[in-house]
């Protein structure tokens, strides 16, 4: 199972891709999709719909899946908490809180959306992270710290909505996520972002198996513990914010994607980060074409489904006490 599961993933990834190209107010069968997608002539526009509508939304909804699922893995590892993923920890809502208040005081036109939530998701990441080396938390403690964070970076958001209501539609998108503009420009920054985490995380696999015991024992082994867990949280921040600054508020998904696969591969990080990063991919992209098909007309944020899906492991997790390693 451990060898094939990657492999499952990635063709049941495929299969759903193909599926949710026929899916969608315009009727295309999976006939005329195949059709289209081998270079053959299909009437009327619905070549259009599947290049240029639905195909860039498809694989921008997968590699922000897969870099949400890897963010995850480094998440818990670095903090040694099994629950600790970008949005419960406040990282997602401080790099929407970034992009909101740039848009807010005038210069998201100088910034630009990524750059903008990077700096709120990093200085987001910071904070906790000083937090907890200032206090010695506990990971418990840690874990309610970024609780505490996200709400209160979600009610600001709400308080700048209110004092710039012409600015309302745009803030309001970045707290409930949509995959809806994706565009192939994105899909491309998406997929080298998710590369180059994957290839850093991969080639630090054995440090995030070090991080998972006990700080004694990871010093012990020569591990700076202090600064390799702050400058993999710094990487796994940055590259959820690049997917929060496009697509919005997306949670859970680095909370279920790596903690179900450990489950099946266990926690070495050499067979966890890429069944964990397809997992990911595979849940966003299922919950975005749900999110698209559910309703008759119009669509639902992505983030409505992510968060059905998440919350009851969440609830889960913390009734089973198992809220840290060891």
């Amino acid at each position: 199972m451990k060898k094939g599961l990657s492999a499952t993933l990635a063709l049941c990834s495929m299969l759903l891709m193909l599926l949710s190209l026929t899916l969608g107010p315009s009727k295309i069968s999976l006939a005329n999709t195949i059709a289209i997608l081998t270079g053959q002539e299909v009437g009327g526009n619905q070549g259009y719909i599947i290049w240029q509508l639905r195909l860039p939304r498809i694989l921008a909804s997968f590699f922000s899946g897969a870099i949400l699922g890897c963010a995850g893995t480094v998440f818990q590892a670095a903090l040694r908490n099994p629950m600790a993923d970008p949005f419960i920890l406040g990282i997602s809502s401080g790099a929407s809180f970034g992009v909101a208040l740039a848009l807010f005081i005038g210069i998201a036109p100088l910034l630009g959306f990524p750059l903008s939530a990077l700096i709120g998701a990093n200085l987001t990441t910071l904070f906790i992270v000083g937090m907890s080396l200032k206090r010695k938390s506990s990971d418990t403690t840690l874990l309610l710290t970024g609780v505490a964070v996200n709400y209160i970076l979600s009610a600001a958001m709400t308080l700048l909505m209110f004092l710039h209501r012409e600015q309302y539609q745009r803030i309001l998108y970045w707290t409930l996520g949509s995959f809806s503009t994706s565009t192939y420009a994105q899909v491309i920054i998406l997929s080298i972002t998710f590369l180059l985490l994957f290839i850093l995380l991969r080639a630090n696999h054995q440090t995030m198996d070090m991080l998972l015991l006990d700080e004694a024992s990871a010093h012990a082994g020569g591990l700076a513990v202090g600064k390799t867990r702050l400058l993999l949280l710094l990487a796994g921040s940055a590259a959820s914010a690049i997917c929060v600054s496009y697509f919005g508020v997306i949670g859970f998904i680095g909370l279920m994607a790596p903690h179900v696969t450990r489950l099946l591969v266990g926690p070495k990080h050499s067979r966890l980060l890429l069944p964990a990063s397809l997992f990911g991919g595979f849940l966003l992209l299922a919950s975005d074409t749900v999110a698209r098909v559910m309703l008759p007309t119009g669509e639902l944020p992505v983030g409505i489904i992510t968060s059905l899906l998440g919350v009851p492991l969440f609830i889960y997790l913390l009734r089973k006490g198992r809220y840290r390693y060891g």
